[in-house]
């Protein structure tokens, strides 16, 4: 892990996102220890160093919750196919989409793919990212697999960030089982998965559940699989067809369902009975240039929490701004700015299962905090990836000092 300063102190003259009357907060042992308005700091904690935010605005770490950082290559020539008039599936028939990038990630070593992984990690931390997930799923082969899922414990590890590890060996077909998704199906439940659980490199499993992914059938017995091994699941569901996949995951108790855009009433009834997260990813949604909007309204009115993420891949969303996707999401789907602010912390937590440690600045949790030099919370979602934060903690340590306030 990088060599980062603890953020043990007081930290005092700040505002809260929230709007709350405290004023002030206390870090030790990289912890938050207590909240509250600094003339009734209690004795306990009065040794504490002080430091001056400068009435910055202080919110919780952000969190990205779903992104395919870990790959080899890039896609650009799928952007020009798809200017050119190419749909999402004409370019997966062609031998591009998530194929082209199992190649290119199969033929790269696992220090090939850390070196090209962490400049892509380090852009989403600059921006006050606290938390990350990452997926596997352009190996498509055990080892290749494996590969992805170290280099993203490796990735947590050597930058001091949270980092949960997903298993989507169901994102597509590999060239060597074409025609034989019942085979491929049957080695990602009885063999991959299993053997990369026993290593510790798995957090939850996802499945990409589409007319040219993976079957309701395929998906759920990728769903059994991970059952068998107390694996909490989640899906990429109806971006491009109504194939029922949210429905299904909720049966499954999944964390999340992803995309979304063609969720029916049935499915949302289904995530709100099992308090499963809803992902929007507009960052794809606006490189395909879709027109059909996610049920943003009918989300809201069932209560299901919404989650925003950069949902970051070579191939249909190269984005490394969570801040451009509040945005975006605000912008295209017209969440609320609160709603937009809550999609990258709070709602998005849930979506990693992390919300009894992240997305919420409270006593007793780890300290992943970020101060911004902005009037109004609204500034967070109203620049285009204009803002850039003034000082980031990080799992209690200080990643991030612009102005040198450790030091005022």
């Amino acid at each position: 892990m990088q060599h980062l300063p603890p953020a043990d102190g007081i930290w005092h003259h700040l505002r809260l996102l929230d709007g709350g009357p405290a004023n002030a907060l206390a870090v030790q042992h990289g912890q938050i220890v207590w909240m509250g308005d600094i003339g009734a700091l209690p004795a306990r904690l009065q040794a504490l160093p002080r430091v001056d935010a400068r009435n910055a605005l202080a919110m919780p770490g952000l969190v990205d919750c779903h992104t395919h950082l870990v790959y080899g290559g890039q896609r650009a020539n799928e952007f020009a196919m798809r200017l050119a008039g190419a749909s999402y599936e004409e370019v997966a028939k062609a031998g591009g989409g998530i194929v082209s990038s199992v190649r290119a990630t199969r033929a790269a070593s696992e220090d090939d793919l850390y070196a090209q992984s962490a400049p892509r990690l380090q852009q989403l931390l600059a921006e006050g990212v606290c938390a990350i997930e990452i997926k596997s799923g352009y190996g498509l082969a055990l080892e290749h697999e494996r590969k992805q899922l170290r280099v993203a414990r490796r990735l947590g590890e050597d930058f001091g960030v949270t980092v949960r590890t997903t298993f989507l060996g169901a994102h597509a077909l590999p060239p060597e089982y074409a025609g034989r998704s019942h085979d491929y199906i049957h080695l990602v439940c009885n063999e991959m998965l299993p053997a990369l659980a026993a290593e510790g490199l798995v957090d939850a499993v996802d499945v990409f559940c589409e007319r040219i992914g993976f079957s309701l059938a395929e998906t759920e017995q990728v769903f059994q699989a991970a059952q068998r091994l107390s694996l909490p699941v989640k899906l990429h569901a109806e971006q491009l067809s109504d194939m029922g996949g949210s429905a299904l995951a909720a049966r499954y108790g999944a964390l999340s369902n992803d995309h979304i855009e063609h969720l029916s009433p049935a499915g949302i009834e289904a995530m709100r009975a099992s308090g499963t997260v809803a992902v929007l990813l507009p960052g794809a949604y606006y490189t395909l240039r879709d027109t059909h909007l996610p049920p943003i309204a009918a989300l809201r009115a069932a209560g299901v929490p919404m989650a925003v993420s950069t949902d970051h891949n070579p191939g249909t969303s190269p984005t490394l701004s969570l801040l451009l996707m509040a945005n975006m999401a605000s912008t295209l789907f017209r969440l609320t700015v609160p709603e937009a602010l809550a999609g990258i912390t709070t709602h998005a937590a849930r979506a990693l299962g992390l919300q009894d440690t992240h997305g919420v600045l409270a006593v007793g949790r780890p300290a992943n905090i970020v101060l911004w030099d902005v009037q109004d919370p609204a500034e967070l979602v109203y620049w285009l990836a204009h803002q850039t934060p003034r000082t980031v903690i990080r799992q209690g340590r200080v990643a991030i000092d612009t102005l040198g306030l450790l030091r005022s």
